[in-house]
């Protein structure tokens, strides 16, 4: 079962935007984050909701869309997220997250996986702009930004081939993801 939630959740960057993603949904998957493991116990993140469409779009203006694809900004009007989880680190507990913000995330999109949801997981945010947009205090650094939705694209892995990694779509738009094999990253 874990198995398949894993193939399930890639990296989506299309959804169908009018699919209605509810605070109580955000609510949701971030309590499995809440209740995931973190690094001395210190549960330093916290985490902005989005689920309204001036909010999103605020959002949606910092974030960089699919750096490999080099032709294409980002979903068109109707195809973008119908709702956001900003994973924010308090500065008042600590500043090293370790890994927490990854497992969080993790976390999350598996759970949305389970709902018939996807996501994708941003590092590469204009994150002064966002924080001043979302009027996030001083003290919250901004980790990363989950984009959420029901999936609009198909996403398939494939074998890496000749150590090309880079994610590309093909002529049917059909988004495809190279992953090593096995047998190369098991070192024994």
């Amino acid at each position: 079962m874990i198995k398949e939630l894993v193939l399930k959740n890639r990296s989506y960057r299309r959804f169908y935007q009018d699919h209605l993603i509810t605070p109580d949904n955000l609510r949701e998957l971030v309590d499995l984050a809440r209740l995931s493991a973190s690094g001395k116990n210190l549960q330093p993140l916290k985490y902005f909701i989005s689920a309204d469409n001036v909010t999103n779009e605020k959002i949606f203006s910092t974030l960089a869309w699919a750096g490999y694809l080099k032709d294409w900004d980002g979903p068109e009007e109707g195809e973008k997220p119908a709702g956001y989880i900003v994973i924010l680190g308090d500065t008042r507990l600590t500043k090293n997250y370790f890994c927490d913000h990854g497992i969080a995330s993790q976390s999350m999109l598996l759970g949305a996986v389970e709902k018939g949801l996807g996501g994708c997981i941003f590092a590469s945010i204009k994150r002064e702009k966002l924080k001043e947009l979302l009027k996030v205090e001083d003290y919250f650094e901004i980790l990363l930004v989950l984009a959420l939705g029901k999936p609009k694209e198909e996403v398939v892995t494939e074998d890496v081939v000749d150590d090309n990694i880079k994610y590309y779509r093909d002529e049917n738009q059909v988004h495809h993801v190279p992953k090593r094999t096995l047998q190369e990253i098991i070192i024994s």
